[in-house]
């Protein structure tokens, strides 16, 4: 199950003295780095904080942040990157020492606007840039994200496979960008239990959605074999 559990992580939620919100690891639909992670994000009155982690996978491995990063909201607006720490900005960079070091750093922005239920995290550049489409920030729907994936990893895809319909057909409109997510894993989890006409059904789904992002999720189905 370890190919469908990289496309969502753990999240839980809890407040911090200065803050208003804390989300640990929130569940995304896609990202473009392999070893990069969200690993946590702050909302305030004052600032949007994203924390950030990567990890060197090779010898001689280097990293390094564009200045043009921003939130991309779902009505299409931006919010671009404020400041950063921890990270040299391109064309600096930091070399890693060792296979398997981390780097974490920080990414701030200005405050989210009111009601935003999820965003893209975008480093807009032209050369082997970063994303991160659809970061949930709805904390019951990360909830009962949260527990369809712990099913799965506990290797009971049925029962984690009815968790992720329910929550598909429970979506409303303010939650259209998690939907990439649902539908991925839905997909994955019906051909997991040789369940090929539902996965066939919502691969039909997912195609006519007209979901944020549909063509990437797509393509990213397309290119672990599954078409339909």
């Amino acid at each position: 199950m370890k190919r469908l559990l990289s496309f969502f992580t753990l999240l839980y939620f809890f407040v911090v003295p200065g803050y208003a919100q804390t989300y640990i690891k929130p569940n995304y639909a896609l990202k473009s780095h392999e070893t990069l992670e969200i690993t946590k994000i702050e909302l305030s009155a004052q600032k949007t904080l994203i924390f950030l982690s990567v990890e060197n996978k090779i010898t001689g491995g280097y990293f390094c942040a564009d200045k043009n990063i921003v939130i991309l909201y779902p009505d299409g607006t931006r919010s671009k990157l404020t400041t950063s720490k921890g990270i040299p900005v391109c064309p600096n960079s930091y070399k890693f020492k060792t296979v398997g070091e981390k780097m974490n750093f920080e990414l701030t922005f200005p405050p989210l606007k009111p009601g935003t239920q999820w965003i893209d995290l975008i480093e807009d550049c032209s050369d082997n840039c970063f994303s991160f489409f659809s970061v949930c920030l709805n904390t019951d729907l990360n909830k009962r994200i949260d527990e369809a994936s712990v099913l799965a990893e506990n290797e009971k895809p049925a029962e984690a496979l009815m968790n992720f319909i329910k929550i598909a057909d429970a979506i409303d409109s303010k939650n259209s960008g998690i939907e990439g997510l649902i539908y991925i894993n839905i997909i994955k989890l019906a051909k997991e239990t040789n369940n090929i006409q539902k996965a066939s059904e919502w691969y039909t789904k997912l195609k006519l959605s007209g979901i944020p992002r549909n063509e990437l999720y797509i393509k990213h189905l397309n290119s672990q074999g599954i078409i339909y």
